[in-house]
């Protein structure tokens, strides 16, 4: 099965340490990492979605990111 997640993230400055450190812990399942934001006028939005394709069961790690983000999941056969 092969899953796409996508994560926003409210607070991206201040959340990306700790959301780094949640896909280190899972980088053997990601196999494709995706980072969009919004650029107004050459300044870089503090929102953004990330979209993951994981290619194994990603349950633990959207159990994870759950606790402090909005995340949407596709599967696919």
């Amino acid at each position: 099965m092969i899953t796409i997640s996508g994560i926003k993230l409210d607070n991206r400055i201040e959340s990306s340490e700790k959301f780094q450190s949640i896909l280190t812990k899972y980088g053997c399942i990601i196999k494709t990492r995706l980072g969009v934001h919004p650029n107004k006028n050459g300044t870089c939005s503090n929102t953004g979605i990330i979209l993951l394709e994981i290619e194994e069961d990603a349950s633990a790690l959207k159990k994870e990111l759950e606790q402090f983000w909005e995340i949407q999941s596709m599967n696919f056969d």
